[in-house]
């Protein structure tokens, strides 16, 4: 069984051209070199995120399971370090942030205006 070869940031940022391209997507570094002529987006896309950590930006443009797995063959190793988390993996936090957004955006403006109508109504007679 062979191990991953681990990359550390230096090492991504010494791979930042058009002819040598690497990017770091959810803690995995892939050599992106020959995809650039065929990236549907263009190669300026992924040239703006060579040599760093892309994992938002990958993720933020909705990339399809397709184009998710086609990263298996582009794929040279692990990242050694901290890398962004993919929002997919991220679900449980997405939810309770918009859980805590509801309340604070809707809920209690909507209690405010209905204690200042219960009160005006019933005790400014």
């Amino acid at each position: 069984m062979t191990e991953n070869k681990k990359y550390t940031i230096e090492d991504l940022k010494q791979h930042q051209s058009n002819e040598d391209m690497w990017l770091l997507i959810n803690g995995k570094v892939y050599d992106c070199t020959k995809f650039l002529d065929e990236h549907p987006g263009g190669d300026e896309v992924i040239i703006s995120e060579g040599g760093k950590d892309a994992t938002e930006a990958f993720d933020d443009i909705g990339h399809s399971d397709e184009a998710r797995s086609q990263l298996d063959s582009l794929y040279i190793g692990e990242f050694d370090g901290p890398s962004k988390v993919s929002s997919s993996s991220q679900t449980g936090t997405k939810s309770s942030d918009t859980r805590a957004s509801l309340l604070s955006n809707i809920l209690f403006p909507l209690v405010a205006i209905s204690a200042y109508l219960i009160w005006r109504i019933y005790f400014a007679n």
